[in-house]
């Protein structure tokens, strides 16, 4: 596959804000069907559940910063990460110098499933992109929306708020 060509910029003028109703709701409907194929990809994990062992893989080591990610509560990550660590695929360790503070790691286990899980959702989603006109573009489209998410959520965070 071809690299990523840079998104288009979320913050210039000639991209506007406004979506045309019918093909927003059209779109959030589809995202939200999408949500559920990617879900069910996999009997191994739920969807959260692979959020937050998809962003400990990706570096985020403590509960709060996987929750500010996620933008989900902390008592809910906690909870995620309880149970994922009584699974064994999540292990805690102590960060020196911070008692209170608790770094995540995914175990061999917890890395495996997340792998398994992925190539099931890599799967479906290309069965997905074989029916769409142009597979590439679509897949290039996903990795911009999930560049400007991250935008968004950082800008958010930077404000103070979610």
């Amino acid at each position: 596959m071809p690299a990523a060509t840079e998104p288009p910029s979320t913050s210039n003028p000639a991209h506007p804000a406004s979506i045309d109703a019918a093909r927003g709701v059209e779109a959030v409907r589809a995202l939200a069907r999408a949500s559920r194929l990617l879900e069910r990809a996999s009997d191994e994990l739920n969807l959260a559940q692979y959020r937050v062992l998809a962003a400990v893989a990706s570096g985020a080591e403590r509960s709060s910063r996987i929750a500010t990610r996620l933008a989900i509560g902390k008592p809910t990550v906690s909870a995620m990460v309880e149970s994922l660590r009584q699974r064994g695929l999540l292990a805690r360790t102590g960060v020196e110098g911070d008692q209170r503070v608790a770094a995540l790691h995914l175990t061999p286990d917890g890395e495996a499933a997340l792998e398994r899980v992925e190539a099931a959702m890599i799967r479906r989603l290309g069965d997905v992109c074989d029916r769409t006109p142009d597979r590439e573009q679509l897949l290039e489209s996903l990795v911009w929306m999930g560049a400007a998410i991250d935008e968004l959520a950082a800008e958010r965070h930077a404000q103070g708020g979610r």
